[in-house]
């Protein structure tokens, strides 16, 4: 198969472009896959791309941040998505030109915005596949408004939890398109996993209010209380960063609490480690959590909505504990600090779990997918997976239908005005 990822930023760091590095490499043993990379900020990618995988950019920032174009508002990616102050004008004509043409089998959009521009200018023969890496009750109205509309042109979604797909299926009305859960990926480590010896709890991840790093500071004082050769290390930048060094002040955890800024990759810094903590309000899926499973380490996370509850098995290889709950969240760091049996019995599971998220199992999984859609809409026959079935002749259908729904909208708008 010819498989087009189309990306935000392939230049930058994130987990969104992990995994798709991730996934795009174990693909590349079999088929022949392309990143597009709507943006380009640097010379070379952040992160590692394997050389079998073709990365193109579509507007290089460091030579084209002054195009008027690209003063100009966008009008095909929504403007109630996250990134919609990144897009522009010369941004929906790029990636206009680059999906209109394209010549591949399958094409997979990584954010809302970009499986709109899918679903509107990808072109019919290719099987179209909009990732979704955060959560549909994320999603501001507005936004989920806009998915709405355009959500049902493409072939497939695919959330990375079980708990989102399902959430999907309730809320959204997708005749004919597909919903299946297809996680992320995260390779095996190239370091030996923990030992659990060393005296440190691992955290990581943007330093931002929803990862609730200040609740991880506070219920760690009681470690430290109890065990002072203990450390807290969270690694990661953001705007919280100040606010969390003077809690870590005001608490008096210099000698223990450290934030060490990022790095990348993590894998040096798990191993370091006996613990890791995952404190957010929120979580898509938890990558840092397979991350620091894989390296050896139990997991004690709050029980948020969607990802860490699917990953984590409690009282196996991790803890889960009610999100906001300071003293649960104490109370799970302090028993598998006390306890070394406890905690290197709890990581030895967590490494053997976590190898159902190695890319040879999610890339199966994903090649699945795509080879049924591509075959449905080659042969004629029915795609099914929500309940509803169309078959691929009726794509053409159903597009023109909704393209003719489009127009009859727009005229009315305009009549009103």
């Amino acid at each position: 198969m010819r498989i087009s990822f189309l990306i935000h930023n392939a230049y930058a760091i994130g987990g969104t472009i992990t995994t798709t590095f991730n996934l795009a490499r174990a693909l590349a043993d079999r088929h022949d896959v392309e990143i597009i990379s709507v943006l380009r900020s640097r010379e070379r990618p952040s992160l590692a791309l394997d050389p079998r995988v073709r990365l193109r950019p579509l507007v290089d920032l460091r030579r084209e941040k002054d195009d008027p174009r690209h003063r100009t508002p966008a009008k095909v990616f929504p403007s109630s998505e996250y990134r919609y102050s990144e897009y522009s004008a010369l941004t929906d004509e790029r990636i206009g030109e680059a999906l209109a043409s394209l010549d591949a089998d399958v094409v997979v959009g990584t954010r809302p915005g970009l499986n709109v521009h899918l679903a509107l200018h990808a072109p019919a023969r290719s099987v179209r596949v909009g990732q979704e890496h955060l959560t549909l009750d994320h999603h501001p109205p507005r936004l989920r408004k806009a998915l709405r509309r355009a959500y049902p042109r493409l072939d497939a979604i695919t959330p990375v939890t079980e708990a989102d797909s399902a959430v999907y299926r309730r809320k959204m009305r997708l005749p004919g398109v597909r919903v299946q859960a297809l996680p992320n990926s995260v390779p095996a480590p190239a370091l030996a996993p923990s030992d659990g010896r060393g005296r440190i709890v691992v955290a990581a991840g943007r330093l931002a209010p929803v990862k609730r790093f200040d609740l991880l500071i506070d219920a760690f004082a009681a470690v430290a209380a109890a065990h002072p050769d203990w450390q807290l290390r969270i690694y990661g930048r953001g705007e919280e960063r100040e606010r969390l060094r003077a809690l870590i002040d005001r608490l008096g955890l210099y000698n223990n609490v450290f934030l060490m800024g990022a790095v990348t990759p993590m894998e040096a810094e798990w191993v370091k480690g006996s613990i890791a903590a995952v404190t957010s309000d929120l979580e898509s899926f938890g990558m840092a959590i397979v991350e620091a499973m894989s390296c050896g380490l139990p997991v004690v996370s709050t029980d948020c909505a969607y990802g860490p509850g699917e990953i984590i098995t409690d009282e196996e290889d991790g803890r889960l504990v009610p999100a906001g709950d300071r003293d649960a969240l104490a109370g799970a760091l302090l028993d598998l600090v006390g306890d070394d049996e406890l905690r290197r019995r709890m990581g030895r599971n967590a490494l053997v779990n976590s190898r159902r998220y190695g890319p040879a199992h999610v890339v199966v999984r994903a090649e699945q997918l795509f080879e049924e859609l591509l075959a449905a809409r080659r042969a004629g026959r029915t795609v099914t997976g929500t309940g509803s079935t169309l078959t691929s002749s009726g794509f053409a259908a159903r597009d023109t239908m909704l393209v003719a729904a489009g127009n009859v909208a727009r005229a009315v708008r305009r009549a009103r005005r």
